[in-house]
C-alpha cells in the first residue's frame, strides 16, 4: 500500500464519492483497465469511466495503452 500523497488528497476534495472509490481500488489494486476497476469496485462501467475520466483530469491518474491488447488503457495512480 503506498503512503498518502497531499497533492492527491487535494485534487480528490472536489470529486465525486465514485472518483475517489475509483482511486482508492487503484491504489490498493495497482494498474486496471476500466473494466478491472469496475469489477472491483462494484460500480456501474458508465460511472467508472466517468471517473477515471476525471480523475485523469485532476492528474490523479495517468493511462497508456495496455501490452496484451492496444485497444484497451490501463489506469493507474500518478507518483
Amino acid at each position: 500500500m503506498s503512503t498518502t500523497n497531499p497533492d492527491r488528497e487535494g485534487a480528490l476534495g472536489d470529486c465525486p464519492p465514485s472518483a475517489k472509490l475509483v482511486a482508492k481500488v487503484l491504489e490498493y489494486e495497482g494498474p486496471l483497465t476500466p473494466s478491472g476497476v469496475a469489477e472491483e469496485s462494484l460500480l456501474p462501467a458508465r460511472t467508472t469511466r466517468e471517473a477515471l475520466r476525471r480523475l485523469e483530469q485532476q492528474g490523479v491518474v495517468t493511462s497508456r495503452v495496455a501490452l496484451t491488447d492496444a485497444r484497451k488503457r490501463v489506469y493507474r495512480l500518478t507518483e
